[in-house]
């Protein structure tokens, strides 16, 4: 019996390559994806464009297929691994002495969306950074402890959902507390990186390659009061967060009524329900703390997209919508924002 075997691309300028990239992601295939960023370092291609022009934009479209309901979640799990071990394949087999200084990069506590910044590590460490890679969920208390052992020059925070930026704050806020100046990156910072430097980061970077070259020119950042922007949210936020238990609890059981068709539900749609409706409630929080509807209404209108794929009809999140807006009726800017996501759902 006979093998084809199939020559790796040599070139990242090869529409092929980021094609079949994602094919071996999707199918496991860690070996074929380690043999084929091995083949472009062999072939010259750089290492930087290897990670921002092949594994990120892959790694975008593992998300998105996950989200259109084309890929499960264990597919996107074991794809995101797969994207993992050729990122360490490429770090392997590149070496830069350190020249610029050290820097400490980590996801915000609860964030678990480590490959964006494990590829911003990288990143660095080819532009001359000591790197010091703390990885996913990384509490506020612990990383303190380490910017007193260690020392570094900067940190960098990754936030790739907004519900972590009460957490992300209180990181940033303790980083320039110790003098250690913050840069920040990610989806959950908000668009054009607003909601960072609303919670007090020295600078915001868009891509992996923006921050690095804001690390080279533009740093470190003048000092200023580490406290000045260290105070968000207020009675509704706090309620909200406290209570929200209590909210999505008694929601569900409001839902039951408002939304008849719950009732046929198994264990798992009212598992899956549940969740959905923490969502809400995290989001909601999310925004009250920044002071922006639009945190809510992204979520929404995203949800939405999500739900459609999976065939769950609009009415069932402008239900959910409905009865937490009912329960927080005492609440202006929460209701405000609730209306403003119903008003959205219902152009559905």
């Amino acid at each position: 019996m006979s093998v084809t075997v199939t020559t790796p691309p040599r070139s990242l300028e090869d529409p092929a390559a980021g094609e079949r990239f994602l094919r071996l992601v999707g199918e496991g295939d860690e070996f074929g994806a380690v043999e084929l960023v091995t083949a472009l370092l062999d072939a010259g291609e750089q290492p930087q464009r290897i990670i921002l022009g092949l594994i990120a934009p892959t790694q975008s479209r593992v998300g998105e297929l996950w989200a259109a309901n084309e890929w499960s979640v264990a597919r996107e799990h074991a794809a995101t691994a797969i994207s993992e071990r050729a990122l360490a394949a490429v770090a392997a087999r590149t070496s830069v002495r350190p020249t610029r200084g050290r820097i400490t990069v980590a996801c915000v506590d609860g964030e678990w969306h480590a490959l964006p910044s494990r590829m911003l590590g990288e990143m660095l460490r080819l532009d001359g950074w000591r790197v010091d890679f703390l990885g996913a969920n990384v509490p506020g208390p612990h990383l303190v402890t380490h910017l007193h052992q260690t020392g570094p020059d900067a940190v960098a925070l990754s936030c790739m959902i907004p519900t972590r930026l009460p957490r992300a704050h209180a990181a940033i806020t303790a980083c320039r507390s110790v003098g250690v100046p913050v840069i920040t990156g990610g989806r959950g910072f908000g668009p054009d990186g607003r909601w960072a430097h609303r919670l007090g980061a020295d600078a915001w970077a868009a891509t992996a390659d923006d921050a690095v070259a804001r690390l080279a020119r533009k740093w470190p950042p003048p000092l200023t009061d580490p406290f000045e922007s260290a105070f968000l949210g207020d009675d509704e936020y706090t309620y909200v967060v406290r209570h929200r238990g209590d909210l999505v609890q008694t929601a569900l059981t409001r839902l039951l009524a408002a939304y008849p068709a719950m009732n046929a539900y198994d264990q798992r749609q009212h598992d899956a329900t549940a969740e959905d409706m923490g969502h809400i409630a995290d989001f909601l929080a999310a925004s009250l703390y920044v002071g922006d509807e639009t945190v809510f209404t992204d979520f929404v209108d995203w949800t939405q997209a999500v739900l459609r794929a999976r065939a769950v009809p609009p009415v069932a999140l402008r239900a959910g919508l409905e009865v937490l807006a009912e329960q927080l009726r005492d609440f202006p800017t929460a209701t405000a924002t609730l209306r403003a996501g119903l008003d959205l759902a219902a152009g559905e």
